[in-house]
């Protein structure tokens, strides 16, 4: 039954966009009310299965969790806000020790933010503080964030770009992304070797010197990007290229990480440890927290050098405990969840892209899945006008998903979701795919 878009979600709209600053909202209405499981609901009772995870937040569904849910409660009776950066207490504390517990060999130093763009802020004040130098190098179709600083490190659209500028601090490199590799070649191991190369004989041979650079930031996974996924060799020799020019190597893992790619951190997929890793979406339970996490032999930073009001929030924290005590205990089933559906949407999907002119590419790592859609598999012209046509029909036929890069819908559904509604999600998907392919509506 197709959705019924009534009056009342058309009023929500409309005041939405009178008082509101413009923000990133899909083009299909959606008014979220209510969720639960793999499940949320509008406000007039329409109900859509999440293939989101509301932006990889929900990686154990929405509201599903009564142990997070739980512990919220009871903090909410004790105390909601501590001034945790002006005042010692126990519970941030806590969550950081636990933290640390999954992190590599050698990390000991966490700092708590609010959000994915504020974690990536520390990482840029970190790098600087640890190194003392200035210059940071960040990737083309990477997104880090919003802010100032972190902006001047996303290079994944000239929306959230443009009038912000200069970003002088900040060179892009080429990423290596196989399916279009920007030299041109099919293969990604020579894509890979000639992006290593670029870095090195270009940016520091030609625009600064690495003595000058502190930090290399890099999306295990580009997320906004398009989920575009680099051949293993391209992180080991990223690693490498850091390590011979004493630069940190920094992993954004905030879209990819807590256990999405089905380990704790993606860049684990790649065999490489970074020096500095950013968390925030999935980590505080459905909370507003972010996390900055480096290595012990940092040490401290200078007192007063960078500080907010709301991080460590007591909320957030209990409700980040909860959600790592989940993961704690539920490792290894966590890790076959993301393993074992993401094989199987995986295989739905080249299925599809065997059988549909309109599929160009499929990649991903566990349950963080993009399909990338052309006009023709021969050019590889984006086919974004296509792309907006599916997710509507897919909004309408009940099912919630994602946009990414210039035209790759994201399947990032809840990692404990029915195995049953995930493949009824994929049915809806593969209609309208059909559909699209055939240059019908559907």
């Amino acid at each position: 039954m197709p959705v019924n878009i009534t009056d009342k979600v058309k009023n929500v709209i409309k005041r939405d966009k009178r008082i509101m600053f413009t923000s990133t909202r899909e083009h299909y209405p959606f008014v979220v009310d209510h969720g639960s499981g793999d499940f949320v609901y509008d406000i007039e009772g329409n109900r859509f299965l999440d293939f989101s995870s509301f932006i990889s937040v929900y990686s154990f569904g929405v509201n599903a969790n009564n142990e997070i849910r739980s512990a919220i409660k009871k903090q909410i009776d004790k105390m909601m806000h501590a001034a945790f950066l002006d005042y010692y207490a126990e519970l941030p504390v806590r969550f950081a020790e636990n933290l640390v517990s999954m992190m590599p060999r050698g990390f000991g130093r966490v700092f708590f933010s609010n959000s994915g763009t504020e974690a990536n802020e520390d990482a840029i004040k970190l790098a600087r503080l640890f190194t003392k130098k200035s210059y940071m190098i960040g990737f083309y179709n990477g997104f880090h964030g919003r802010s100032l600083g972190s902006l001047g490190l996303t290079a994944s659209s000239i929306k959230q770009r443009e009038h912000l500028g200069p970003f002088s601090n900040v060179v892009h490199a080429l990423y290596p992304y196989p399916y279009r590799c920007p030299f041109g070649t099919d293969d990604p191991e020579e894509c890979s070797k000639m992006c290593i190369s670029h870095i090195e004989r270009n940016i520091l041979g030609k625009e600064f010197s690495a003595k000058e650079v502190a930090a290399i930031f890099v999306e295990p996974i580009q997320g906004e990007g398009g989920y575009v996924v680099p051949p293993v060799s391209f992180m080991k020799e990223l690693r490498r290229l850091a390590d011979d020019n004493g630069i940190l190597l920094v992993s954004d893992e905030i879209q990819s990480g807590y256990m999405r790619t089905g380990k704790f951190l993606a860049m684990e997929n790649f065999g490489v440890t970074a020096d500095i890793y950013t968390l925030a979406k999935a980590l505080g339970g459905g909370l507003p927290a972010a996390a900055t996490i480096a290595k012990s032999e940092f040490g401290d930073t200078p007192a007063g050098s960078h500080a907010g009001t709301f991080g460590g929030n007591l909320l957030a924290m209990a409700a980040g405990n909860a959600s790592l005590n989940y993961v704690k205990r539920n490792r290894r089933k966590l890790e076959g969840m993301a393993k074992t559906k993401g094989r199987y949407v995986m295989k739905r999907l080249n299925k599809m892209k065997e059988d549909y002119e309109i599929v160009g590419d499929v990649r991903g790592i566990g349950m963080m899945i993009g399909v990338e859609l052309v006009k023709s598999k021969k050019t590889k012209a984006p086919a974004v006008d296509e792309r907006s046509a599916i997710l509507d029909a897919c909004f309408q036929n009940g099912l919630l998903l994602l946009p990414a890069g210039v035209s790759t819908i994201r399947i990032i559904p809840p990692l404990t979701i029915e195995q049953s509604h995930l493949e009824s999600g994929m049915d809806v998907l593969e209609e309208q795919v059909r559909i699209a392919a055939k240059g019908k509506k559907g």
